[in-house]
């Protein structure tokens, strides 16, 4: 695989400080049952790295000693092959906090997996699911045969549940990334798109559909350097920039956490080997962390934070304009 740090290091990105922290993103670990070109994790099924047991619980301990921890976004990998998946849920929402769950839907059907939609309605989790076109041969040929008649029954089996459904209070959202080099469409567009295709060939609703852009980084990344079109891509992020996204980034309110405690100003500098710097450590774990002492913190940026300030930006909760 093609190292992409060195291409991105060196940046004009604008210089930013942290908010209130919000949002703990935690990486469950590397292992998936699906292993797509988009991702900017390099999940599969042969990855091993696992959160253990006793990170877990410090997750929850996290959680129960910074009030301003409201959301628990989990993530992987699929972070529901986390043996200490359910019981990380279970934890976080007797303390009232929000949980999602980011999901790509063929998990349900996974060995090991049962009654997995229902513990998640049971529990009142997000659910984020990523769904890369509503038509089949696109998804297949970014996912893999036979994925998206998995996901659709996915969808359906959520739906039933009461998922996306007005007034049941169980979100379902939807997750698009582009097929290649190419900014998102406008998300309000097509999300009416999905909407008005799911509902009328497979009766499926979902509350809103979230627009991402491929990040140049580890799969992607490398696939765009194979190809000769990094610096091009690169091009087009950087033209499309808007200084109206700046303040929505989603690092000035989040933390991510990888799998073995160590803290982040997002997932993207997880998977780039970026670490957060506070107070002179090169590093920070988890067992360490008090959020008031980072707000207004410095942010680590590089060429690759124009993926979420580019045309109506990008973030885990969609465009941000």
């Amino acid at each position: 695989m093609h190292p992409t740090l060195p291409l991105l290091v060196h940046t004009e990105f604008p210089a930013l400080r942290r908010g209130v922290i919000e949002t703990l993103q935690v990486n469950l670990g590397y292992r998936c049952n699906q292993s797509c070109l988009h991702c900017h994790v390099n999940a599969g099924p042969n990855r091993t790295e696992e959160m253990s047991a006793d990170t877990v619980d410090l997750v929850v301990q996290t959680l129960a000693a910074n009030s301003s921890l409201r959301t628990l976004d989990l993530t992987g990998g699929a972070p529901e092959l986390n043996p200490h998946f359910r019981r990380l849920v279970v934890a976080a929402r007797a303390r009232g906090v929000k949980v999602i769950d980011r999901c790509n839907l063929t998990i349900l059907e996974e060995p090991g997996q049962d009654g997995l939609a229902e513990f998640l309605a049971a529990h009142q989790v997000e659910v984020v699911a990523s769904l890369p076109c509503y038509l089949e041969d696109n998804v297949n040929k970014q996912r893999g045969q036979g994925v998206f008649d998995a996901s659709i029954r996915g969808l359906q089996r959520l739906n039933a549940l009461g998922y996306g459904q007005p007034g049941s209070g169980l979100v379902l959202n939807l997750v698009f990334n582009p097929q290649g080099p190419s900014l998102p469409p406008p998300q309000v567009a097509l999300q009416a798109d999905y909407q008005r295709h799911l509902g009328e060939h497979f009766g499926v609703v979902f509350n809103q559909l979230f627009t991402l852009a491929n990040m140049p980084i580890q799969r992607f990344g490398s696939t765009l350097v194979s190809k000769g079109q990094f610096n091009s891509y690169m091009q087009l992020l950087k033209s499309a920039h808007s200084d109206a996204n700046v303040p929505g980034v989603m690092c000035r309110s989040q933390l991510s956490v990888d799998w073995q405690g160590y803290l982040y100003d997002c997932d993207f500098n997880q998977q780039l080997g970026l670490p957060l710097a506070h107070e002179g450590q090169a590093r920070q774990h988890l067992s360490e962390l008090v959020c008031s002492e980072l707000e207004d913190g410095p942010i680590r940026v590089a060429d690759h934070c124009f993926g979420c300030t580019a045309g109506q930006g990008s973030s885990c909760g969609g465009a941000l304009n």
